[in-house]
């Protein structure tokens, strides 16, 4: 096994630059914090949405990423868990909170039994928190500093447990040869058009219950191996949600149209999937490898055929923005890969989680893959609004690095997703010039994915108090020994 230098040994910024060249990872950062309005972060964007011609100012480049919890109420309705985590995102001073959560828009569509989920029985104490943390975040900073609050509307397609939340319900878009046998699917769980017509039909209800709850824009959610971003590469799916980029762009293009027409008002983004990889397996010393496959890899959105790496020319990725944008969304949350079978592809760390593998490239690699993608396509598209994510293994350079990104436009905003559970003022403290809180800041252990793959509830618990405390600590701690015996 490699043994990659750890974020927190380097001294300085020329330091980690130094070491970014040595791997032939390819961003930069600036040298020294910026606040007020020195910073890239503080320079505000005028943002005008194509659907409903609103006109919004962001007032600065950070976003709150959607970080779901394992800890709602069976109904899908928030518990005091889930408004602890929003409220402390309020904390944050962040512009733009895309999507908050994963909401799931069916009962069927849950990848767990404690998921958030939109319906008319959820809808009102849903409601109630958005309003909650809009109030929060203004108490803070002003009421003319509330952020642009959107939901994020998903259907976790092969990942859909059973309410028992221990064994998988898939719902798939195709026939996959690997995925299949890796989590048990056959030709039984793919979904016949009826059915697809269906779930369309329950996200366009949730867009416009998520209207009723008074949020500012839905976050149609086409990543991560979910089954939005699954219809991508439904090549070999026969019918009209299959083969021709048209067919497999039907799925999301549907969901948009039918929001648009029945929630007039609502804007709508997506948070999307720029590339993948083929899934990798743990190996004989721990470290991930490749899947054993002979020839070209067709499965991989904007990849260039390997499994391994991203279409140079980004053919299918400008093809789908191109669309999206045609329908009026312009505002896209970047992301790559899928935590499932490629996680050092979607998060990198340093640290494997329980039931995974040790990351087969030094983890700095993985954040210039994403920062990379984007710029590539914030050159071709100016006109999106698009916000990187991919940042947490950063650290303390996190601000730095993402200075570098905006001014020099490979992003229009930063995006923080469990780096906020650990350190949810993260981003206030560095707007206002206060020095970093160094024991507070993510070192990406992995724990918030652990607890939930244990069946626990999510949550910083290294560097959390309140979840240090509580008895979930000590089950994921003998969890997490009995698998590292094996």
């Amino acid at each position: 096994m490699t043994e990659f230098k750890r974020i927190a040994s380097f001294k300085d910024a020329q330091d980690f630059r130094g070491y970014l060249r040595t791997i032939g990872a390819d961003f930069d950062l600036i040298d020294e914090p910026r606040s007020g309005s020195e910073s890239a972060f503080a320079r505000p964007f005028e943002y005008e949405s194509k659907i409903t011609g609103k006109k919004r100012t962001f007032f600065n480049r950070w976003t709150i990423l959607p970080m779901e919890g394992w800890d709602c109420l069976p109904s899908g309705a928030p518990s005091d868990l889930a408004r602890r985590r929003w409220l402390r995102f309020a904390e944050s001073g962040a512009s733009i909170f895309f999507g908050c959560e994963a909401v799931a828009v069916m009962p069927s569509a849950k990848a767990n039994a404690r998921q958030m989920a939109l319906s008319k029985e959820t809808v009102g104490e849903i409601a109630k928190l958005r309003e909650e943390t809009v109030s929060r975040a203004g108490s803070l900073f002003g009421s003319d500093r509330v952020p642009y609050m959107g939901l994020q509307l998903t259907h976790s397609g092969r990942f859909v447990k059973k309410p028992d939340d221990k064994t998988l319900d898939s719902h798939t878009a195709y026939e996959h040869p690997y995925l299949d046998k890796k989590f048990h699917c056959d030709s039984s769980n793919v979904l016949k058009d009826e059915e697809v017509e269906e779930i369309i039909a329950y996200f366009i209800e949730a867009g416009k219950l998520a209207k009723e709850a008074g949020f500012d824009f839905v976050d149609v959610k086409c990543a991560h191996g979910y089954l939005g971003f699954e219809f991508l590469t439904a090549y070999e799916r026969p019918g009209k949600y299959g083969g021709s980029f048209e067919n497999r762009t039907r799925f999301i293009r549907e969901i948009i149209e039918g929001i648009k027409r029945e929630a007039p008002g609502l804007d709508i983004g997506s948070r999307l999937g720029l590339g993948d990889f083929m899934p990798f397996e743990k190996g004989s010393d721990g470290v991930g490898k490749p899947a054993n496959w002979e020839g070209r890899y067709p499965y991989a959105f904007n990849g260039d055929g390997t499994g391994l790496g991203v279409d140079p020319e980004l053919k299918e990725l400008l093809q789908l923005v191109d669309m999206l944008n045609s329908l009026g969304v312009s505002m896209i949350c970047s992301t790559f890969g899928s935590p499932y079978y490629c996680p050092h592809t979607q998060r990198p760390a340093a640290f494997a989680v329980s039931d995974g593998y040790l990351p087969p490239e030094d983890p700095l690699l993985g954040v210039a893959r994403q920062i990379r993608t984007v710029r590539a396509l914030k050159g071709r598209r100016p006109n999106l609004f698009l916000i990187g994510s991919g940042y947490a293994y950063l650290q303390e350079f996190l601000p730095l690095v993402g200075e570098w990104v905006l001014e020099t436009g490979g992003a229009d905003s930063i995006g923080v997703g469990r780096s906020a559970l650990s350190y949810p003022k993260m981003a206030a403290d560095y707007m206002s010039g206060k020095e970093l809180n160094k024991k507070s800041i993510c070192r990406t252990f992995g724990d918030c994915t652990n607890a939930p793959r244990a069946g626990l509830v999510s949550g910083c618990y290294p560097l959390d108090d309140f979840y240090r405390s509580r008895e979930e600590a000590v089950v994921l701690k003998e969890i997490k020994r009995i698998n590292a015996s094996k």
